[in-house]
C-alpha cells in the first residue's frame, strides 16, 4: 500500500481499503466543505472516500455488509461469553480490569457492526457520531489492555480505588478526546481539524495518532510487558503460547483488513469484504487472550516467587 500525502493521511485508506470506519467522518467532511471531491451514487454509497469497492448501503436489493454485521454480532455473545467466566474466577488477579477490558471491546463491536455495515446514509449526523463514538472505543481499548498489562506487574493491587480510578481515568481521557476530533473533523465545530492541504489528502494527525499508533504501540508493549511477567517473574513457559498466538491471530486480522479486505470486496462484487474474516481473528484473539490469562491467575499467582 503506497501513501500519496505522508503521515496521517487517509486518503489511500479510504479508497483502498473497505468498511474503514474513519471514512465517514472525512466523506462527511468533504460533503461539507467540498462536495466536487466525491464521486458516484452517493444515496447508496457505502463506506470509503471515492473507494475502489465498497458495500452499497442497504436498501434498494443490498443486504449492507451482511458478513460484517453477522460476524460482529457473533462476536458479542463471544464476548458476553468471556466475561460471565472472567466474573466466575472471583480469586483472580486483575479480574475486574480484564472485564471491563471485554466490556469495551464489546461494545465496540456493537459500534463496528452500525458504523460499517452500510445501514446509514453516507454523510448522516447518525453515522457520524456512531463512528466517533467507535473510534473513542478504540483508542479507549489500547489503554485499557496497557492497564491491564501494568496490573499483572501488580504495581497497583488490582481491584481497588488505586487501580480502578487510573484506569477508568485514562480509558476516559483516551475516549473523549478522540471522540471530540472525530466529531469536530467531521461536523466542522472548530478550524483545528479542517481539510489540509491539499483536501483530497484528509490528513488528520491526531486521529491517526490516537486510532492507530496508539492502539498499535499499546498492543506491543503489553506483549512485551506478558512475555516478561511469564518468563522473568512467574517462570513458566505455557502461558506463553497463549500471548502468543493471541498477538499472531491480531496480526492475521490486520493483514486480512489491511491488505487482503479490497481483493475479497472486488472477488465478491461488493457483497462482502475481509472485514468480517478480520473480525473472526480480531475476536479469536481476544478468546486466546483470556485463556491466556486463565493460565496465569489464581494458581500462579499465589506461587512464592511472585512478588519477590
Amino acid at each position: 500500500m503506497v501513501y500519496q500525502y505522508g503521515f496521517g493521511a487517509f486518503e489511500t485508506l479510504c479508497r483502498t481499503i473497505p468498511s474503514y470506519p474513519h471514512c465517514n467522518l472525512f466523506f462527511r467532511q468533504l460533503q461539507r466543505d467540498d462536495p466536487s471531491l466525491l464521486s458516484g451514487d452517493l444515496s447508496t454509497a457505502g463506506v470509503g472516500v471515492n473507494p475502489e469497492c465498497a458495500i452499497p448501503k442497504e436498501g434498494h436489493g443490498n443486504l449492507g455488509n451482511i458478513g460484517n454485521i453477522i460476524t460482529c454480532g457473533l462476536s458479542v455473545f463471544v464476548i458476553a461469553f468471556l466475561m460471565l467466566r472472567v466474573t466466575r474466577r472471583k480469586a483472580a488477579v486483575g479480574l475486574i480490569e480484564f472485564r471491563s477490558f471485554l466490556l469495551l471491546y464489546l461494545l465496540s463491536c456493537i459500534f463496528q457492526l452500525l458504523d460499517t455495515g452500510s445501514l446509514f446514509r453516507q454523510g448522516s449526523t447518525a453515522l457520524v457520531i456512531l463512528t466517533a463514538i467507535h473510534l473513542g472505543l478504540v483508542a479507549a481499548l489500547g489503554w485499557a489492555l496497557l492497564f491491564n498489562g501494568f496490573v499483572s506487574l501488580q504495581w497497583v493491587e488490582d481491584g481497588t480505588i488505586s487501580s480502578m480510578v487510573p484506569f477508568w481515568a485514562g480509558t476516559a481521557a483516551f475516549f473523549v478526546a478522540t471522540l471530540y476530533i472525530s466529531l469536530d473533523t467531521a461536523l466542522g465545530w472548530t478550524k483545528a481539524f479542517a481539510p489540509g492541504n491539499p483536501t483530497v489528502a484528509l490528513k488528520n494527525i491526531p486521529l491517526f495518532v490516537l486510532t492507530t499508533v496508539w492502539p498499535a504501540a499499546a498492543i506491543v508493549i503489553y506483549f512485551l510487558i506478558m512475555i516478561i511477567v511469564i518468563v522473568r517473574i512467574l517462570r513458566e513457559k505455557r502461558p506463553l503460547t497463549f500471548f502468543i498466538a493471541a498477538f499472531i491471530l491480531f496480526a492475521i486480522a490486520q493483514v486480512m483488513y489491511f491488505e487482503v479486505s479490497k481483493f475479497i470486496c472486488k472477488s465478491s462484487k461488493s457483497k462482502v469484504d475481509g472485514s468480517l474474516i478480520a473480525t473472526v481473528f480480531e475476536t479469536a484473539s481476544v478468546f486466546t487472550l483470556f485463556l491466556g490469562w486463565k493460565s496465569i491467575t489464581e494458581d500462579s499467582w499465589d506461587e512464592p516467587w511472585y512478588g519477590n
